[in-house]
């Protein structure tokens, strides 16, 4: 396994040590705007994770979520960035749902290669490296992942947003008239689904959280020779002035991809 993907599940998992450790004992939830909620898990593990990247890779910038854009400065001028989101799914936590996951991942030139995804309270690491594949690491063991199968949408499971209710979500699933819609909490997770064949399709057609929420998952999904874009087809910009996703987010094998994306156009229009 590559040596940089080896010390990034590392620290996810020493972030997942702390995160728990808050979970499971009284904490106080602060809002950094309505609606999004922050706690000393997400604080605490962005700082245990940005340190122990700068000290293992000081040469690569850090935008982490938690971290002040100040710091993002020299993030897109660099050749690789990491991406980090410590607690992806903080309404989760607060709810104590447990779907929510610690996210890693690397930008190498304009696309994703190497991402870590970590559940804590299920005690699952998914992570992949683009052009050398995927593996789940669980209590039973290391399993590598498979490339994606083809499904079609009649049949395919579509993993969709848990706490984001929105009319744009409902139409979307409406149009692609996909099999089985399962919510779910964290958009880590939901590629994690997809990337392990547990579901066939990830779609936010609206605001899909910022490039800290896409970009492990991306790698994670494009390793095991998935799509994973704008709900319009369009790679996401991690050199952009914002984070922002604010065109949706779709992640998928490659063979669903197109119709997926041909269908959601009706919204778009």
């Amino acid at each position: 396994m590559d040596a940089l993907l080896k010390t990034m599940i590392e620290i996810a998992r020493a972030a997942s040590e702390r995160i728990l450790e808050i979970y499971h004992s009284p904490f106080s939830v602060d809002f950094k705007s309505p609606g999004d909620p922050v706690t000393e898990a997400d604080r605490l593990a962005n700082e245990l994770i940005c340190d122990r990247l700068q000290a293992s890779f000081p040469d690569i910038p850090i935008v982490a979520e938690e971290s002040p854009p100040s710091t993002w400065e020299d993030a897109r001028r660099a050749s690789r960035v990491f991406f980090v989101d410590p607690v992806d799914g903080t309404r989760e936590f607060v709810k104590k749902s447990g779907e929510f996951a610690v996210m890693i991942g690397l930008l190498d030139g304009d696309q994703p290669s190497h991402g870590v995804l970590l559940a804590p309270t299920q005690g699952v690491t998914w992570a992949g490296v683009v052009g050398e594949g995927a593996y789940r690491f669980d209590s039973s063991g290391t399993h590598k992942l498979s490339v994606l199968n083809s499904a079609s949408l009649s049949t395919a499971v579509v993993v969709s947003s848990k706490s984001q209710k929105s009319d744009l979500n409902d139409r979307a699933l409406e149009v692609l008239g996909a099999g089985e819609i399962r919510p779910v909490g964290s958009a880590g997770l939901k590629g994690a689904a997809v990337a392990d064949g547990s579901a066939d399709l990830y779609v936010a057609p609206g605001f899909a959280g910022c490039l800290w929420d896409t970009c492990a998952p991306e790698a994670l999904v494009r390793s095991v020779g998935g799509e994973f874009t704008d709900a319009h087809g369009i790679a996401f910009d991690y050199r952009a002035a914002g984070v922002e996703n604010n065109r949706g987010a779709v992640a998928c094998s490659s063979s669903l991809h197109s119709e997926v994306i041909a269908r959601l156009s009706q919204l778009f229009r």
